[in-house]
C-alpha cells in the first residue's frame, strides 16, 4: 500500500486530502497539532489513517514522529498560515517573524527529518499560493513567505532529480477554509476543499510541478504577472483603494 504523509490535517485542504487519499486506500500520516481534531479525523477515515500530533515549527517533534514511518511514497508539505500588514508604514515585524516561521521556516524542519523517508520515485509537494505570482495589497509577509516557497519548490526540483523524487508546488487560488473565513475581501472563484483536494491529488498524479487551481483565476493571475511592473502596481493600488 501507497503511504502519503500530510502536514496541517486537522483543518481544510490538509483535511480533505487526507480523507481522500484514505478513500483511495492510502496508508496516510496525518499531522497536526490539534489533537481532537486528528481523533476527530480518525473516526471518519478508519483504519488506514494514522493520526501524528506535533508542530511543525519544533524540529525535536518532528524527528519524533518521523521514527515511527519506514518510507514514504508521499509527502505533502500542506501546513501554513496566513497574516496580513495592515499598516505598511508602521510594519508588524514579530507578524512578519510568525508568517515566515511557520510558511518556511518549518518546510526546512520537515525536509530535515521527513525528505530522507521518500522512497525513490517519490514525490515532494509544498504548498506554495497563486498570491506569489502577483504583489498584492497587505500581503508582504503571507506573499513574501509563498515566494520563497516557490524558489525551494524550484530548487529542489533541479538537486532531488538525480535521487530520483519528483517536486511539485501546489499553487490554489481561494479555497473555502477556517483560515479564509477570515479573509475580510471578496474572494473570487473560490471554491470548496473537496474541488480543491480533487485538484491537488489529480496534478499530483499526472506529476505535474505546477499544480494550480482554479485555473480561470489562476491563469488571470498569471497573465497579470507578465504586465511591466509599474502597470502592475498602478493597478495594485487602484485594487488597495
Amino acid at each position: 500500500m501507497q503511504q502519503v504523509f500530510i502536514t496541517g490535517a486537522t483543518s481544510g485542504i490538509g483535511r480533505q486530502l487526507a480523507l481522500d487519499y484514505c478513500k483511495q486506500g492510502w496508508i496516510v500520516w496525518a499531522c497536526g497539532r490539534n489533537q481532537a481534531a486528528l481523533s476527530e479525523l480518525k473516526q471518519q477515515a478508519g483504519e488506514h489513517l494514522h493520526p501524528l500530533c506535533f508542530d511543525i515549527n519544533l524540529a525535536a517533534e518532528i524527528e519524533h514522529a518521523a521514527r515511527k514511518i519506514t518510507a514514504l511514497d508521499l509527502l505533502i508539505l500542506n501546513a501554513g498560515t496566513c497574516e496580513y500588514i495592515d499598516d505598511a508604514k508602521h510594519f508588524d515585524g514579530a507578524l512578519f517573524e510568525r508568517v515566515m516561521q511557520t510558511n518556511v521556516i518549518s518546510l526546512g524542519y520537515c525536509l530535515q527529518h521527513l525528505l530522507p523517508l521518500l522512497k525513490r520515485g517519490g514525490k515532494l509537494a509544498l504548498m506554495g499560493s497563486s498570491a506569489s505570482y502577483v504583489a498584492l495589497p497587505r500581503a508582504e509577509a503571507y506573499g513574501a513567505s509563498k515566494a520563497a516557497v516557490s524558489y525551494l519548490a524550484r530548487t529542489l526540483a533541479i538537486d532531488l532529480k538525480p535521487s530520483g523524487i519528483a517536486v511539485s508546488l501546489i499553487n490554489p487560488g481561494f479555497v473555502n477554509t477556517p483560515l479564509t473565513a477570515k479573509n475580510d475581501f471578496p474572494m473570487p472563484m473560490s471554491v470548496d476543499v473537496t474541488q480543491a483536494s480533487h485538484a491537488i491529488i489529480s496534478g499530483l498524479a499526472k506529476d505535474r510541478f505546477d499544480v494550480h487551481f482554479p485555473k480561470k483565476f489562476t491563469l488571470i493571475l498569471k497573465t497579470l504577472a507578465m504586465l511591466p511592473e509599474f502597470m502592475w502596481q498602478g493597478l495594485a493600488a487602484r485594487i488597495r483603494k
